[in-house]
């Protein structure tokens, strides 16, 4: 018979709550909760093993046993649905949340590096994103300065929906350090650059660096980027949000490289 967690003095309640909401419990642990089927089958798929699998009591038993059954040796705890939306960052919970630890890409070495670079990305939703269209695009990998929001919070996992299984990623980075020490030019997007994005050479090996949503890139960083670019934009708006900027500078990476490959 399974448990029933029923009361918020429960321990795997607690433990869970802990993960939910704190950062530092998070990493600390290198715990994470994967809220919805797909998260949690994404997270098998790349090798992941659940340590928890949690449904609602409200949940069908055809949503959370497939679940379980592909969750090899994962505990499998019912739930009230009120202590779940505690547990669930979104306004309409799935039914399902799973318990599991961080699942790291191994860094591959990459004929033509591709490589993001994130400097204190705060929304959570907006980092998720990122990831997701440097997953997309095959990117190498990742780097995430200390200032960014934490890649494994329950948000920014389903923005990036299994983007952080399957992408490697350097998080708490010196951005400094890293862009000094890189064999490849790193090239700053953002408003009022003043080189094209459609006019560089993105088939070699090569890092694009996005900044704050607000603040944009701190001035150290800026200063030591390969030179300052921009998207073309004809409308009749003044910018694009990051996750949508990214989209197109890694996909333009992409395109340039299948050419070149067809050539």
């Amino acid at each position: 018979m399974q448990d029933l967690i029923t009361s918020r003095d429960n321990p795997i309640f607690k433990r869970l709550k802990k993960l939910a909401e704190s950062s530092r419990e998070r990493r600390e642990a290198r715990m994470t909760l994967l809220d919805g089927e797909h998260l949690i089958e994404s997270c098998v798929d790349a090798g992941g093993r659940p340590h928890t699998l949690l449904h609602t009591v409200s949940c069908a038993a055809e949503i959370w046993q497939p679940l379980a059954a592909r969750c090899e040796g994962a505990k499998v705890v019912a739930i009230a649905d009120s202590l779940f939306a505690e547990l669930s960052p979104v306004e309409s919970p799935t039914g399902v949340l799973a318990e599991t630890a961080w699942l790291e890409a191994g860094i591959q070495k990459d004929a033509t590096p591709l490589v993001l670079l994130l400097e204190d990305i705060q929304d959570p939703g907006n980092l998720g994103s990122l990831l997701r269209s440097a997953a997309a695009a095959g990117a190498s990998l990742a780097v995430l300065s200390k200032g960014c929001a934490d890649a494994w919070s329950p948000k920014a996992l389903r923005g990036g929906q299994g983007a952080q299984f399957v992408l490697p990623m350097l998080l708490r980075a010196d951005l400094v350090e890293w862009i000094q020490s890189a064999d490849m030019p790193v090239w700053a997007l953002v408003l009022g650059g003043d080189i094209s994005l459609f006019g560089l050479d993105l088939k070699s090996p090569v890092g694009i660096l996005f900044g704050n949503e607000g603040a944009g890139l701190s001035a150290e960083v800026s200063k030591i980027a390969t030179g300052r670019v921009a998207i073309p934009m004809p409308g009749r708006v003044e910018s694009l949000n990051a996750a949508a900027s990214a989209a197109i500078a890694l996909f333009e990476a992409v395109r340039q490289r299948r050419v070149e490959s067809r050539e």
